[in-house]
This record gives structure tokens, C-alpha cells and sequence, in this order.
């Protein structure tokens, strides 16, 4: 096909870069090298009933959330966050690697796409950046990421319904409880709703839940009745 033939010709002029060692991919037609590929951390099966962490065989909860009752209703992620992903990202967040979207996109509708289905979800809402942050780096990485998402799961992404009010410290550094306090009334749903019953939030990384909790807390306030999540990353549990 033309397209099929294109797309090779785009390959050779514009190779892709791989989303784990940050060289041309060693295979083209691939969107990671196949040796990378193999390095990836999957979560797996035995996962955390609420957040999606991994946790050892027969366990339902993580430590996290037997102890802490969240906002939102259920979430998963795709891959662990080890040192080949913290590099990853840190690359598609701050060295303009959008491409590598594409990739994160993939990944997660391949590991969780059954299980987004079975949420039966609305929309999906990408987690705001604010306004001075979103200048800066000039786009929105979980806009990316859940555009991908879009395109294969064919549900349909709304960006225009929450917004980010106000700028955070970067959640890394932060404690549990000054994560909480960090993004207290960081967000505000400014969209119409009153259609959507289920949604799916999406970010790149998950740690104590605080960022979706915030955006749940938001969204169920404004009349959503159940509000999931998908990460591509996430830590590990207790």
C-alpha cells in the first residue's frame, strides 16, 4: 500500500527514537528497540484491588490504600517506575520527546485496554498542567499520552473540562500529606458534564494518589458518579 510504503520512506528520513536508551530504534518499523523492549518492568497480575500497585501473591491491598480511603473508584498501570522509565520520562517531559507518546500509548492499551473497556468510561480527561507550566514546556504530556489512548480505544479525549487554578511544586519531593496540601484546589472542572457518568483520568506516573484523588474530588463534585485512572508508570506497594 501507498500508505504502508510512506510511512517506510518517513522511517529512513525521520528515524525514530527509542523511549528507553535514546538512540534511533535498532529496528525500524518498531517505536522501541526490541532489546529495550525486553527491559521493561510489566506490573503484572498481582496488583493492588484499588490502585493498581504490584503487591506479592494473595495480597488485595497495598499499605497505601488499606490505610487511606481514596476519591476516586479504581485505577491501573502499565509498567513499573524503575531507572529505565524515570529516564524515559524525564525525556518526554523535559527534552520535548513527544514521540514518545506514541509509544506510552501503545504500552498501555496493550497491558490495561480490557480492563478501561470493562469501566465502560465517557471520556477521557488528561491531568492539567497550569498555564505558566504549559508554556514553558509547550505541551501536556498526559494530553499526549491520552490522545494515543483516544486513538486506539476510540474513546473520545476532553481536555476542556478541568483545569489546572493555580501552580504546584513538583510532587516528587514532597511527603504524602504535603502532596495533599500541595494541590488543594489546584483544580477546577470548567466544562459541562452533565453527560458523562464514568470518565478515566490519565498521567504518566502514579505515587501516593494524590493528584487523581484531587481530580476526583473535583469531577464527583461537579456530578460525575465514578472516576478511574490509568498511569503508564507507578511505584511499587508495600
Amino acid at each position: 500500500m501507498i500508505t504502508d510504503f510512506l510511512l517506510k520512506i518517513a522511517d529512513i528520513i525521520y528515524p525514530r527514537i527509542c523511549p528507553v536508551c535514546g538512540h534511533i530504534v535498532s529496528k525500524r518499523g518498531r517505536d522501541i528497540c526490541p532489546q529495550c523492549e525486553d527491559k521493561l518492568s510489566f506490573v503484572g497480575n498481582d496488583h493492588c484491588m484499588k490502585c493498581g500497585k504490584p503487591v506479592d501473591e494473595d495480597v488485595e491491598y497495598c499499605s497505601d490504600c488499606s490505610g487511606l480511603s481514596h476519591i476516586y473508584d479504581e485505577g491501573r498501570a502499565a509498567l513499573l517506575y524503575d531507572t529505565y522509565m524515570s529516564k524515559s520520562i524525564y525525556r518526554f517531559k523535559y527534552a520535548g520527546k513527544q514521540e514518545f507518546a506514541e509509544f506510552y500509548g501503545r504500552v498501555i492499551c496493550e497491558q490495561l485496554g480490557d480492563k478501561i473497556k470493562s469501566w465502560n468510561v465517557d471520556a477521557i480527561i488528561p491531568v492539567p498542567v497550569h498555564r505558566d507550566r504549559l508554556k514553558k514546556r509547550g505541551y501536556n504530556q498526559a494530553e499526549l499520552i491520552a490522545g494515543q489512548m483516544s486513538k486506539r480505544l476510540k474513546i473520545p479525549v476532553r481536555s476542556d473540562l478541568v483545569t489546572r487554578q493555580k501552580g504546584t511544586l513538583a510532587q516528587k519531593n514532597l511527603s504524602a500529606r504535603d502532596r495533599q496540601n500541595n494541590l488543594k484546589k489546584a483544580f477546577k472542572v470548567t466544562g459541562n458534564v452533565v453527560k458523562l457518568d464514568s470518565v478515566l483520568v490519565v498521567d504518566d506516573i502514579y505515587t501516593t494518589g494524590a493528584t487523581v484523588d484531587a481530580m476526583a474530588g473535583c469531577l464527583k463534585g461537579a456530578g460525575i458518579r465514578r472516576v478511574y485512572f490509568t498511569s503508564l508508570c507507578i511505584g511499587r506497594g508495600n
